[in-house]
């Protein structure tokens, strides 16, 4: 499966790894599905490091609701790593405090590996360029992009990761 996130500064395709952790899988799509992510804000960007959001366009930064109606538990797995740019990961407040936040990273994080749930990864050269283009926005000491807010304004899901 992917999801394309359709951003205020372009698209950004992501592959999910259903099979590898289909329980934060579920959550991340049904919550696309449901429109849950659209006006979202990225509220907090660390050149770097990542880019987060996720938070419903309504609420604060501090709102991560999942679809099971609190909290859920942590899928870490050895094989998913914070390796590489363009990782997509659940943010969470510690062990077992998924919602809907998530991340997307700018450079490795392995000190993440085993605290943070990895569930998919930036496809093609489109969703890294504007990944490059939200790390070179100047932000404030909290990671507040100056300017006006780039937002998720709505989000295509794909069947197939390879689909347009």
């Amino acid at each position: 499966m992917s999801v394309t996130l359709h951003t205020s500064l372009g698209d950004i395709k992501i592959e999910i790894f259903c099979e590898a952790v289909p329980k934060t899988a579920e959550n991340f799509l049904a919550l696309c599905a449901s429109d849950v992510y659209n006006g979202s804000p990225f509220h907090r960007s660390i050149p770097q490091f990542m880019i987060q959001t996720g938070s419903p366009a309504s609420g604060t930064p501090k709102v991560s609701t999942s679809i099971y109606g609190s909290e859920f538990e942590d899928e870490i797995r050895p094989s998913l790593r914070h390796n590489a740019r363009g990782i997509v990961s659940m943010a969470n407040k510690g062990p077992n405090t998924n919602g809907s936040q998530f991340f997307i990273l700018y450079a490795p994080a392995p000190h993440l590996d085993g605290k943070n749930t990895v569930f998919g990864r930036v496809l093609g050269e489109e969703g890294l360029r504007v990944l490059s283009e939200m790390e070179e926005k100047e932000v404030d000491k909290k990671g507040r992009m100056s300017g006006e807010a780039v937002r998720i304004e709505r989000v295509t899901i794909h069947a197939n990761p390879i689909a347009g």
